[in-house]
């Protein structure tokens, strides 16, 4: 529950000295129901309940005279997130952007204006007409004078869900029928693994459904967590999350399955499960993987059947393997001095998974590093060596960590979302100029600091536009882009840049025009339950007015579209339930097909339970089970139609930076490594309290925060060695940048690694010097902004090493949390 009553969340007057004052004050007219006028609409309004649902699960709030006062979660989730109470305030969090805003020296001065000055604060205040006006205008002079790729709307991240309100969708669809703009391929979550999955099996597998977690808990012998931690990260969803993996998890535990975590720290997982801890040094994965490949083909452990079924390059692969084109056989020993595990260890684990069903479980971080490429390529070509894939509870899962991957998937049908519509520019709008239409994600800083330059990506080459406006909707890049001070040089480089969102992230506050959007609990929508279960539909109830003058995204582009002579085909003159009904309409079409009936639409926006599915057959699912029953019926998207453990593909396009097999390669910096300045590695994983940076500015900081900032693990060994105790304010840096946190001496992490989780929000000591003192504790501070290699050109956020030093002279207070100066 919100530490903040009645009154403003802000100050914590009560609720009437709020009122006298900002009527003292006077209100800038807004054509929208002011705050005041909903708190004086909701004054007499009963108590009531309301179903919804978040990234966090389906929920029930308490509304009492028009304010959220209480959420529990739905009585049906097997184990509801920790974070909920951080949903209720977000709502009323002091983080809330409530009006419309535009920076000083840009209102004054006009685009360009004072470049550094972004992330000063000192916004004022502006009426809804004046901001879309603006906004609007700007648009179109922008467009007028460089057309399309002038404009980046390249909005990123975890957006609401919801099938109408999805912030992305909706900036792009208004992006498309007004005259286009530069957008992105690719994620930050698994942005390599996307590039090359595709190649070595013909799909990108990484958000496709695993085997089934019961199948699991009834066939697998040996589960093997690489990187990969579920009891922490199923938290969430993408969708409103059913917590599927949990009763999976629990049946692990139930039947006593020998379970196997290797990470550098001991996580959550491995705790609950009392599984088998290895800890190798990070970023060694491929290393390792080959060590005991080679021990499985030197003691005849391997599968020769399979690999000459299933797979095909593995006679290309295997000299590499045995050192016969470079000298060096990738033998158990030779890993062990890689990766810090002992070569009999690495042995037995080859011994291990051979001789007993294994399952090989891997999670997105391994491939956030530099050549992250290789690591799930080589995982599935040890799976492929062990002739596993395909049989109940054998070979490997990608998404076991995420959204609960493996929870049985429902007989249900799709529900469809807004569209982004159709392109509406002339044919030729973008000739000569194709490559600029979308840049890899996690570019952004490269793209505006190097316009006109030639990039590598994926077998093509590209061409970064000159980007002179930036429009953000949803997401914070000042959280997931990496090598901060570099973002924030790059950042400097547009005359405009609009932010659209419900609080002050980092991004908000480096923004020229801030507009304030609703959250999911301030509008209506529909959504679907489970990622991959899919086992209800829910109906996503307001839970109360929009706050201040906050507006839902669909509200905010629909006066933009309006202004700009496509009001009507953004809206196709439907109103929010007139969509919601629309989409609900169809899935009962799809319900049919399937010979399922569901209830008429009012019936079911008026349930007080989400709309239930059957599970069918999804209870059996085997990944793979029908390509290895007949690999010709069944043949995957590969040129061969089989697993490549060689591309002839990749081969062709002469990258040294990604060759043609899974390949051992030393990344630009490693803990120990031949090129290592800094003596510890920051080992940075998804927090325990928040989704990525969502959350952050909310009362669940409490739960963490170590002396008001983030919490910095680290070994005994390596905290005795630099004179550190438990609470310590430290300052961790490197060449990129420098930030406080709060140390945490555990065991549970190997020495020569300190762990800090990502999402942390940034703030600057002087937001104009780049490099600057990040008093909170953002991460990225540290990381690089290098690509993976140039084929995914993805993003190297585990390729980060850091010194830790106590933190001397006066500490300087966080401010991130609190709105910025405003007039």
């Amino acid at each position: 529950m919100s530490k903040y009553s009645n009154g403003d969340p802000a100050s914590g007057y009560t609720r009437r000295d709020f009122i006298k004052a900002t009527m003292a004050a006077g209100l800038l007219a807004s054509p929208a129901p002011s705050w005041l006028s909903s708190v004086a609409m909701a004054a007499e309004e009963p108590s009531r309940e309301v179903l919804t649902g978040s990234h966090w699960g389906v929920f029930r709030a308490s509304v009492t005279n028009g304010r959220a006062v209480a959420i529990k979660a739905w009585e049906k989730d097997p184990r509801p997130s920790a974070q909920l109470p951080g949903v209720l305030d977000s709502i009323y969090s002091p983080t809330r952007i409530r009006y419309p805003m535009v920076r000083r020296a840009y209102l004054e001065q006009g685009p360009g204006a004072d470049p550094a000055g972004r992330g000063e604060g000192d916004f004022v205040r502006v009426g809804w007409d004046q901001a879309l006006d603006l906004v609007a205008r700007e648009l179109q002079r922008v467009r007028q004078a460089h057309g399309p790729s002038g404009i980046y709307a390249g909005s990123y991240g975890w957006r609401s869900p919801g099938k109408l309100h999805n912030c992305l969708t909706l900036l792009h669809r208004f992006m498309n029928l007004t005259g286009g703009y530069v957008g992105y391929s690719g994620d930050y979550s698994a942005g390599a693994a996307l590039v090359i999955l595709p190649y070595v099996v013909g799909s990108i597998e990484v958000y496709e459904q695993c085997t089934a977690w019961p199948v699991v808990a009834e066939h697998t012998q040996l589960m093997v967590f690489w990187g990969c931690d579920p009891m922490n990260n199923s938290q969430i969803g993408h969708v409103v999350p059913d917590h599927g993996a949990y009763p999976g998890i629990e049946g692990l535990k139930a039947r006593g399955i020998k379970t196997l975590c290797i990470d550098p720290a001991k996580t959550q997982t491995c705790e609950y499960l009392g599984a088998e801890w290895i800890a190798p040094r990070p970023q060694t994965d491929v290393a390792m993987m080959l060590g005991i490949a080679h021990t499985l083909y030197a003691e005849k452990l391997h599968d020769q059947a399979f690999l000459d079924r299933y797979t095909t390059g593995f006679d290309k692969f295997l000299p590499y393997l045995l050192g016969q084109q470079d000298g060096t056989p990738k033998t158990a020993d030779w890993a062990a001095g890689i990766c810090g595990i002992p070569a009999d260890t690495l042995r037995d684990l080859a011994r291990r998974f051979s001789r007993q069903r294994t399952m090989l479980a891997l999670g997105y971080s391994t491939q956030r590093q530099h050549h992250g490429e290789q690591v799930h390529w080589m995982l599935i070509t040890l799976a492929s060596m062990l002739g596993q894939i395909g049989l109940p509870g054998g070979g490997y899962g990608l998404s076991y960590h995420y959204a609960s991957g493996g929870s049985p998937t429902a007989d249900s049908p799709s529900v469809p979302s807004i569209g982004d519509a159709a392109d509406r520019l002339p044919a030729d709008a973008w000739k000569g100029k194709q490559a600029m239409r979308s840049i890899p994600v996690s570019r952004i800083s490269e793209m505006l600091l190097n316009p006109g330059k030639t990039y590598d990506f994926n077998g093509t080459k590209g061409i970064y536009p000159d980007i002179k406006l930036i429009y953000w909707a949803g997401g914070n890049p000042f959280s997931h882009q990496q090598d901060r001070n570099e973002l924030v040089r790059a950042w400097r480089k547009p005359e405009t840049i609009i932010v659209q969102d419900f609080q002050w992230t980092a991004s908000a506050r480096h923004a020229d025009i801030v507009l304030p959007a609703t959250t999911s609990y301030e509008r209506n929508d529909i959504e679907q339950v489970g990622d991959f279960g899919l086992n209800h539909i829910l109906a996503m109830h307001k839970v109360v007015e929009p706050v201040f003058e906050a507006r839902s995204d669909f509200d905010i582009f629909s006066a933009l579209a309006q202004r700009l002579g496509q009001g009507d085909a953004f809206t196709e003159q439907k109103s929010e339930m007139d969509w919601l009904r629309a989409f609900y309409e169809a899935a009962r079409i799809g319900a049919r097909a399937k010979g399922l009936e569901m209830p008429i639409f009012d019936s079911f926006w008026n349930s007080a339970q989400p709309l239930a599915f059957p599970l069918g057959k999804g209870k059996d699912f085997v990944s793979r089970q029908d390509f290895r029953a007949d690999p010709l019926l069944n043949a995957l998207g590969t040129p061969s139609g089989r697993i490549e453990i060689y591309s002839a593909t990749i081969e062709k396009m002469g990258y040294d930076d990604c060759p043609p097999h899974p390949t051992w390669m030393e990344p630009f910096e490693r803990l120990d490594g031949p090129t290592a300045k800094y003596p510890l590695h920051v080992d940075t994983v998804h927090p325990r309290y928040r989704l990525h940076s969502q959350l952050c500015g909310t009362v669940l900081r409490e739960k963490y925060a170590i002396a008001g900032r983030e919490p910095c693990l680290m070994h005994p060994e390596d905290a005795a060695r630099r004179g550190l105790k438990d609470g310590d304010v430290v300052r961790v840096f490197n060449d990129r940048g420098q930030m406080l946190a709060g140390l945490a001496i555990t065991d549970a992490i190997r020495p020569g690694v300190v762990r800090i989780n990502e999402g942390g929000w940034y703030d600057p000591v002087d937001p104009r010097t780049p490099g600057s003192l990040c008093r909170y504790g953002d991460v990225n501070t540290l990381t690089s902004g290098i690509s993976t290699s140039r084929l995914a050109q993805a993003n190297c956020g585990h390729s980060v090493l850091a010194q830790v030093e106590k933190f001397e002279g006066p500490i300087p207070a966080v401010q991130v949390f609190e709105s910025p100066r405003t007039h």
